[in-house]
């Protein structure tokens, strides 16, 4: 016995050092909130005050001094959430996690990301590199004073570098890049049309309700000639969009709306904003409150840049929804068949600009890519070393007008967190140029407006392509000619009707000269929220509140009557049209009737359309559409041509197709949730999950690292919890997609005004605010934007001082 007592002894010995050592690193990883410290590059004192939350309140003797302690308070909570920004702005994802990500960085090279950041700094005005520069010191400060990284550092085996203000740059460009998407579908239609005729493309693809398609050519013949069908070709283009990182999701985007004093219970302006994106963890948003002589604004910082980019100051609240304009452009560039450097332009054979490009990758060899350009911009064929396409004579070639070297996202921003009423906002918003966004603001004066600033390419008259799909890159009228004129963007102040709403929808009048794009948000949220908004004269914040939490579908009602007449021959179809009697389509989490919805809206899709597309086309490349549109069309008109099964000897109805799925929808939830409908809930398989880079991919980190939380709502829903219909059946209807915070501001105010994130404002994984906020998010709680100065230091107060000073 002596020897399994010494044994066990040994074990307990070895797990108390392990304890301690755990302890250890988890004291000496833990951000400094209490005391003082010494950094160089400071001006002056700065004080960090942080409220229960962990919501610093930055003051500061300068603005300079502002935007150092925000790289600072960036770095303490969220150092790991940087490193992954600057490598994905700089295609450099494959050194920490190996080649699984090389095919991300590949195409991140080949867009050139990294190239047009630096050609952006190159050209900016000197106030705006100094802010950059100023945050970057104090990002570079924070690294300094790191004692323990965080975990993800140790598990990969990362270690920091220094911040710069390109990589501010580039990570503001992917986030233009994250809310611009047309060129997916640009491929997509291409895709299609080795399968179907340019008709059928429209009805699977309709255009926005009530606009005609957009295409007058016949793409599929011209591709076709091209030889651009034969499938090497077709299959590594549009394989592009699963190498790139998410951009342009259908259904997702975002909310806001302002009600002018007149609609207001306050007699002041009220205005909310929750825009939809996708779900990480930490969250993509970082609360903070900067106060200088010149600034006194709070609100959602994101890290890597030096701003609040949704918030509150002293006098204005703003919020901002994603435009959606068509600022893509796909060019098929003929390669000369004499010599492989050179490509037709309209005026003969030019020189492609080439780089060479190496990528280090994690447990491998470097690899080395060549990267070429147009006149148009970068091919980003040249993701996959594509050297087939190449042979087939042809490249694809990207205009993007992010990518443009004269852009100056900072200015802008200064202005906006400055600015004193809306016209000074509304001239500070003129300077922005990507992403296009539509931005509601109110002031204290009682004025109300939005403007939607953004360059968007004016195209020719006789472009018969409309920017829907690859177009001829040596064919002049498919180039783009100019801009919008800045002062000719959608906008408006101070409405009769006083309210402003935007939910991805058409924002442009009948008579509105430009084009801005074909590929607006169906307008369904837009609905709702008007329908809400017209319930009351007028409103308080907390109701604004109740319309962000509203999860009635009217997708779904549209839907709904096919649905309630279906009459398959399954067991469980009478206990699931019990569930459906009386139903709305609100989707409330504890209801079985939005799950039996959307199970058979995810079934009727591929039995409608599954056999025209092909089955690996269907699954790879439609897994994030839902189809609404289509299948509304298809349904209203009764259109045997998409409902008959073509592989089938029988000639299918509609009828039949709308029962058929309701038995398949009913064969995949009872083999997951029972054989009782009326014990199926909706949260059960629709929750919100915010992945984690990269552990979420891991099985045995995910929990560690993944936040998720039960939710209410679908894709459709002004709490618009995006529906996922691919995956394997535990991932099925979950969603990763939403509202990535929500914000209500009193501008009379606005100790009242209020927000909330997804996760938490700490970057570790064991912080109390790592996961705390998951749970109020999904519940629709907010806590408080401007508390009162004791609860704003109850977290800790830091007091920064310049190296050097006593």
């Amino acid at each position: 016995m002596r020897w399994l007592t010494r044994a066990v002894l040994a074990l307990l010995f070895l797990c108390a050092l392990i304890a301690a050592a755990a302890w250890f690193y988890v004291q000496r990883a833990n951000p400094l909130h209490d005391g003082r410290l010494a950094l160089p590059g400071l001006q002056a004192e700065v004080r960090i005050a942080r409220d229960v939350h962990g919501i610093p309140t930055i003051h500061a003797a300068s603005d300079a001094d502002a935007f150092f302690a925000l790289g600072v308070v960036h770095v303490q909570d969220r150092l790991w959430q940087l490193e992954t920004h600057r490598r994905i702005g700089s295609g450099r994802l494959a050194e920490a996690f190996g080649p699984a990500a090389l095919d991300t960085d590949r195409f991140l090279r080949a867009l050139g990301v990294r190239q047009a950041a630096q050609a952006q700094w190159d050209r900016l005005p000197a106030e705006s590199r100094a802010v950059l520069e100023a945050y970057s010191a104090g990002v570079n400060a924070a690294l300094l004073q790191v004692k323990a990284r965080p975990p993800e550092f140790l598990v990969l085996g990362v270690v920091p570098e220094a911040w710069t203000p390109v990589d501010s740059l580039a990570w503001a460009l992917m986030m233009a890049w994250d809310l611009g998407g047309n060129w997916r579908n640009e491929l997509l239609r291409m895709r299609l049309a080795a399968v179907l005729p340019r008709e059928r493309i429209d009805e699977l693809m309709p255009p926005y309700p009530g606009d005609l398609p957009a295409v007058q050519r016949d793409y599929p013949q011209l591709y076709r000639d091209l030889g651009l069908l034969r499938a090497p070709v077709r299959q590594a283009w549009t394989a592009l969009p699963t190498l790139a990182p998410e951009s342009g999701i259908e259904g997702t985007g975002s909310n806001n709306w302002v009600l002018a004093g007149a609609r207001s219970a306050t007699g002041q302006p009220l205005l909310a904003n929750d825009p939809h994106l996708g779900l990480t963890t930490p969250a993509l948003w970082y609360f903070a409150r900067l106060k200088t002589p010149t600034l006194d604004v709070g609100g959602a910082t994101m890290p890597g840049l030096p701003s609040v980019v949704l918030g509150q100051n002293a006098r204005i609240a703003w919020g901002f929804t994603n435009t959606g304009p068509d600022v893509q452009d796909l060019y098929i560039e003929q390669v000369d068949p004499a010599d492989a450097s050179r490509y037709r332009t309209p005026q003969g054979w030019a020189a492609f600009e080439a780089r060479q490009e190496t990528i280090r990758v994690k447990g491998g060899d470097p690899v080395t890519m060549t990267v070429r350009s147009t006149r148009h911009g970068p091919v980003i064929s040249d993701a996959a070393g594509m050297d087939d396409v190449s042979n087939a004579g042809h490249v694809l070639a990207m205009r993007w007008t992010a990518l443009d070297a004269d852009s100056d996202p900072i200015a802008p921003s200064l202005g906006m967190m400055r600015a004193a009423s809306v016209e000074a906002f509304i001239a500070a918003a003129e300077g922005w140029v990507a992403p296009m966004q539509n931005m509601v603001v109110a002031d204290a004066d009682g004025r109300i407006g939005i403007i939607s600033p953004g360059r968007v390419p004016l195209r020719q008259p006789d472009n018969d392509l409309a920017g829907q799909v690859p177009v001829p890159g040596w064919d002049a009228r498919y180039d783009w000619i100019g801009w919008i004129p800045a002062g000719e963007t959608p906008r408006e102040v101070d409405p009769a009707r006083g309210w402003i709403a935007t939910a991805n929808q058409r924002i442009t009048p009948p008579d509105y000269r430009h084009h801005l794009t074909h590929d607006w948000t169906l307008p369904y949220r837009q609905h709702r929220i008007e329908q809400r908004l017209a319930e009351k004269a007028k409103h308080t914040l907390d109701e604004l509140g109740a319309i962000q939490a509203d999860v009635k579908s009217l997708a779904a009602a549209k839907l709904l009557p096919w649905l309630k007449q279906a009459r398959p021959a399954h067991a469980l179809a009478g206990a699931a049209q019990q569930q459906l009697a009386g139903w709305d389509g609100t989707m409330a989490g504890d209801r079985a009737a939005p799950l039996i919805h959307w199970a058979w809206q995810r079934a009727l899709a591929r039995r409608l359309f599954e056999d025209e597309v092909g089955e690996a086309l269907f699954g790879k490349h439609f897994g994030g559409r839902t189809f609404q549109d289509a299948m509304e069309a298809v349904l209203a008109r009764d259109d045997a041509w998409w409902c008959d099964h073509k592989r089938t000897p029988a000639a299918e109805t509609c009828a039949d197709q709308v029962s058929a799925a309701l038995a398949d929808a009913l064969d995949e939830l009872s083999a997951r949730f029972g054989a009782n409908p009326a014990r199926w809930r909706w949260d059960d398989a629709h929750r919100a999950v915010s992945e984690h880079r990269p552990f979420s991919k891991v099985a045995a980190l995910a929990p560690w690292f993944e936040v998720s939380v039960p939710v209410p709502g679908d894709t459709y829903t002004v709490d618009a919890m995006r529906v996922s219909l691919s995956g394997p059946d535990a991932q099925r209807y979950r969603s990763t997609h939403g509202p990535s915070l929500r914000a209500l501001y009193d501008v009379g105010d606005r100790t009242k005004s209020r927000f909330m994130h997804s996760s938490g404002q700490s970057g570790l994984p064991w912080a109390a605010a790592y996961r705390n906020f998951a749970t109020p998010w999904s519940e629709g709680q907010t806590v408080p934007l401007w508390p009162a100065a004791d609860a704003a230091a109850a977290g800790g107060l830091l007091v920064l001082q310049a190296a050097g000073t006593p």
